[in-house]
């Protein structure tokens, strides 16, 4: 990897002395640590090395912060592995935690800790709980250091689906029918849980609250599977929501903030499978491409209207910034039901956001940019 020198400009907020420094920020602790390494794999490629100082920093499964290698190469998913930040891949990090210091410090055994040099803004492609859910987020809002993406409460509602369904509801938009398991209620009364699932009707499909990735989802067709559903979910969160399957088409759009504080909607995409997965499940994602993506969908111009007025309402109400897919249920009666929004979406370059902005007529690098450009115009300080 090559050398990474410290900033010596006069003043280390003038940019215009320099190329802005990104720090991209990915791993960590969640189960989606592979998918977020990817993701970087991708940005890595991607991103404008001429325009922009890129500092790699991975997360190790631990929560260890390590200067990792600038290689998209190392960071993607292969067909006999998948990635993973490890303690060797690099000297630690240590990130800025006052305001006025937005220096990141690195930290090899037994020496002084030596200055990296400013971030001017962090692009943290963390999945899931420990980086999409307000953690780092609030790290960073700590030292008044610019990021990507949405801030602590847009983050930490939109990871919570019980949550984000409330705040869903309570501005009006439309949603599917669910049960919130709450932590310890299964194991205290199970009949009570089996009463409630019961009203929802069958199929439904059990979830881990504040998860992403598909991860720990089951469909279950019947109340004789509903036991290992609920058994695999907690494996990965101590909430769950059990929604009622809806039957209709999977719709996505993407949604974009620019740096005027505009925000924009992509084509909605559909997604459409070509092999066996019950649902859009974790292989379906990223491992076997038994997916393929329509864009746009091919659905009357109103309903793609409607998908993208409700995809800017959903971005609104959930207070997000920067970027969001937000999913969708149409209905055969042309009817369209919000599934959920992702604040930090699959964001490899052949995953369905960066996809559907490029049938729109945005590529990937420029994507990247706009939303380097969005972050870097944020003000620090005043959320």
């Amino acid at each position: 990897m090559d050398a990474i020198q410290p900033v010596t400009a006069t003043d280390p907020g003038n940019t215009a002395a320099r190329k802005p420094r990104v720090a991209v920020l990915f791993g960590g602790r969640s189960s989606e640590h592979a998918v977020s390494c990817a993701t970087a794999s991708s940005v890595l490629r991607a991103i404008d090395h001429d325009a922009y100082d890129v500092i790699p920093i991975g997360v190790t499964r631990t929560g260890r912060w390590v200067l990792a290698a600038d290689d998209p190469d190392r960071w993607a998913i292969t067909a006999g592995a998948l990635p993973e930040v490890k303690d060797g891949d690099g000297p630690g990090v240590i990130a800025p935690v006052e305001t006025g210091d937005s220096n990141l410090k690195v930290l090899e055994p037994g020496q002084v800790p030596q200055e990296l040099g400013t971030v001017d803004v962090v692009f943290p492609l963390l999945h899931g709980p420990f980086g999409e859910d307000g953690t780092v987020q609030g790290l960073l809002e700590l030292a008044d250091v610019r990021y990507v993406g949405a801030g602590v409460l847009a983050s930490a509602a939109s990871m919570d689906k019980a949550v984000m369904k409330v705040m869903l509801k309570g501005a009006g938009l439309p949603i599917g029918e669910y049960v919130v398991v709450r932590p310890g209620a299964w194991e205290r009364d199970p009949d009570a849980v089996r009463d409630d699932v019961e009203e929802l009707g069958w199929p439904v499909f059990v979830k881990p609250a504040r998860a992403g990735s598909s991860v720990g989802i089951s469909k279950v067709d019947g109340p004789d599977e509903l036991e290992a559903a609920i058994t695999e979910a907690l494996k990965h969160d101590r909430k769950l929501v059990i929604e009622a399957a809806v039957v209709g088409r999977e719709i996505e759009c993407a949604v974009l903030q620019s740096a005027d504080g505009s925000v924009a909607t992509s084509l909605p995409g559909e997604i459409e499978f070509v092999g066996d997965h019950g649902f859009y499940d974790f292989e379906a994602k990223y491992l076997d491409n038994t997916t393929k993506l329509s864009c746009p969908a091919d659905l009357p111009d109103e309903v793609l209207a409607r998908v993208r007025e409700l995809s800017v309402r959903t971005f609104e109400a959930m207070n997000c910034e920067g970027l969001s897919r937000v999913d969708f249920f149409v209905l055969p009666d042309g009817g369209v039901v919000v599934n959920e929004i992702n604040t930090m979406p699959g964001f490899t370059s052949s995953s369905m956001y960066p996809r559907m902005w490029a049938a729109t007529g945005l590529e990937y690098p420029e994507l990247i940019d706009r939303l380097i450009k969005a972050a870097l115009a944020r003000p620090t300080g005043l959320r």
